[in-house]
């Protein structure tokens, strides 16, 4: 298996497939690089496909301190994969953790992404949630060390959002469910506390997201509860932004349902090739349906 090290010195293994315009796909706290195969196998035909383990999934490093894991971290171990990689410019996918991101990617270095696709992500951005979703986040973190992954995966694999995806697919679920028990626990933990306790708000990024020139796909479950208003903030905020909802699904969408994944994403990557996907037109802004002159 193929590594990089990023600038502090962390090794993150990697796996490439195809030729062609890159796309990197950052995977969510509860991934690792394997949970991108559907989208590896799919789009490795026409495109040079990058997906990682983030720091703190094996077979990359696991750093010990929690101070070695944030949200902007994150976004620094992407352009090291970039830089590593000598890519310039690659269509960067990210679900959930990995959505979050590729969506700070996109306001940090906009000139690295061709695009983004930002799916599954928002949860703990509602304001009225922050609280909640921080002391959640460390108490996941506690109890991944206190139990180990191979134990309290079997309760986390059951997070309501990710109910749609058991019942609609026991065995892809399972094999979600698996992977998920053999991480790393301290990686899990300090993922918890250094990301996703510590990363700012949607809502707290508004004007920096009505800035950012990237196109972007955003994806939701119409059952992923705590990702869907997000999802509509991001569409009415980012310029050149489509929200995509797809029908009783959940969380992990990129394995949930990866037929009608690919499709769009094919779709959203061949009309950014094409300059077709552009910002909202301003004649069809919500102030101007009613226009009668």
């Amino acid at each position: 298996m193929q590594h990089i090290t990023t600038r502090d010195g962390v090794k993150l293994c990697y796996e490439e497939a195809g030729s062609g315009t890159p796309i990197v796909f950052v995977h969510e706290f509860g991934g690792d690089m394997h949970s991108w195969e559907p989208q590896m196998r799919y789009f490795s035909r026409r495109y040079r496909c990058i997906t990682y383990s983030a720091r703190g999934y094996l077979p990359s490093d696991v750093p010990e301190s929690p101070d070695r894991y944030s949200q902007d971290i994150a976004v620094d171990d992407i352009v090291d994969v970039l830089d590593a990689l000598s890519i310039d410019r690659a269509h960067v996918v990210g679900l959930s953790m990995g959505g979050f991101a590729t969506l700070h990617l996109g306001l940090r270095h906009p000139e690295r992404a061709r695009s983004l696709v930002v799916a599954g992500a928002g949860y703990g951005a509602e304001k009225e949630f922050e609280d909640y979703f921080r002391n959640v986040s460390l108490e996941v973190a506690r109890q991944f060390e206190a139990q180990g992954s191979a134990r309290f995966s079997k309760t986390y694999a059951m997070a309501a959002s990710r109910i749609a995806f058991l019942l609609k697919d026991p065995r892809g679920w399972q094999e979600f469910a698996d992977q998920l028990a053999r991480h790393s626990a301290l990686g899990s933990a300090n993922t918890m506390r250094g990301v996703q306790a510590r990363r700012p708000s949607i809502y707290d990024l508004k004007d920096q997201l009505t800035r950012m020139p990237v196109p972007t796909l955003i994806m939701v479950g119409d059952e992923d509860d705590h990702c869907l208003q997000p999802g509509i903030f991001m569409k009415q905020h980012i310029p050149g932004s489509g929200l995509l909802v797809l029908p009783k699904s959940g969380h992990t969408l990129n394995i949930e349902e990866p037929g009608l994944f690919n499709h769009h994403m094919a779709e959203f990557l061949a009309m950014v090739e094409q300059g077709k996907w552009l910002p909202r037109d301003p004649r069809a802004v919500a102030s101007e349906i009613m226009k009668t002159t």
